[in-house]
């Protein structure tokens, strides 16, 4: 009976988890097809520096669908920047259990002389 009930949680688990332990891998960003963000003028002036982590959300084709600033390098300019040229960028999509699917990313940036 003891058995019976384990069974029986691990599959609620399941049902309510949606998957046991599906496999999940992050889509990856395409170096050769992206360009280095241009430092704005006026941020080269001010001397502006930081790191912007930016969060993007790729498509089954591996083109960006949305982006948005996650956390701001401190510069408006520089998240600006970043985030424009990135979303030119192609990334190889994720995948779950092993189909495409659209799904978010991290992107790290940072801005230094």
């Amino acid at each position: 009976m003891r058995s019976m009930f384990v069974l029986s949680f691990a599959l609620f688990s399941i049902f309510l988890n949606g998957s046991a332990n599906a496999a999940v891998v992050s889509p990856v960003l395409d170096n050769k097809s992206c360009e280095t963000p241009k430092y704005p003028k006026a941020s080269l002036i001010n001397e502006e520096t930081g790191t912007v982590t930016m969060a993007f959300l790729i498509g089954a084709d591996g083109k960006v669908v949305e982006s948005k600033v996650d956390t701001s390098s401190g510069s408006k300019s520089l998240d600006k920047a970043a985030i424009s040229a990135f979303s030119l960028c192609k990334f190889k999509p994720g995948t779950k259990d092993g189909k495409v699917e659209q799904m978010w990313v991290k992107v790290d940036f940072v801005w230094k002389f």
